[in-house]
């Protein structure tokens, strides 16, 4: 047990150096990055927050964005912020806690848009609450649209990204979720 303590303790300082190498080199030798002009970026959860920020980053990189959130005055501001930096946009109200609203959202982006080549689930709601003042439908709200809106956008997109062999599917997600956090139990 003693050796293979020491085989474990072996490998992570050789995982941790060749980590700390590779950060090194890549210090003066940075990775080209992938052009994003022209890819037609679909962010849910837009018109605030972390939504807000990725699509602002996707519109400084000239990518066509369909914007997704349940606040149209939000994902309005969002779009005009974007318009502003010179990004083709497109908006709808979506409520991504409804199976039914996303997938006939997403056949409307598809028909009168076109294919979706980056799709962002960012979409996410949290009660504020200790665990038992946490209300049931609170609840229910926060896995209809932080896990299953997220599971009924990607199987409304993947299929084309599939059939195309092209595509990139991010699902953004929050390290409170790993961690018991006072008012956040139910999150």
């Amino acid at each position: 047990k003693k050796m293979n303590l020491f085989l474990e303790l072996l490998l992570f300082l050789a995982t941790l150096l060749y980590s700390y190498l590779e950060a090194f080199v890549k210090l003066f030798v940075p990775v080209r990055r992938k052009s994003l002009r022209g890819e037609l970026v679909l962010i849910t959860g837009a018109g605030h927050g972390v939504g807000r920020a990725t699509a602002l980053e996707f519109a400084k990189r000239q990518s066509r964005l369909v914007l997704w959130d349940i606040n149209k005055h939000g994902v309005e501001e969002t779009a005009a912020e974007c318009q502003k930096l010179g990004a083709t946009v497109q908006t709808f109200v979506v409520d991504c806690s409804k199976r039914d609203e996303i997938y006939s959202t997403a056949d409307k982006v598809k028909k009168d848009i076109g294919d979706v080549t980056i799709l962002v689930n960012n979409a996410g709601v949290i009660t504020a609450a200790d665990f038992l003042s946490t209300q049931d439908h609170q609840i229910e709200r926060m896995f209809e649209v932080n896990i299953l809106g997220h599971m009924w956008t990607t199987r409304a997109f993947l299929p084309v990204m599939m059939n195309n062999n092209y595509g990139h599917i991010v699902t953004v997600a929050s390290a409170a979720g790993h961690f018991v956090t006072p008012f956040m139990v139910a999150y």
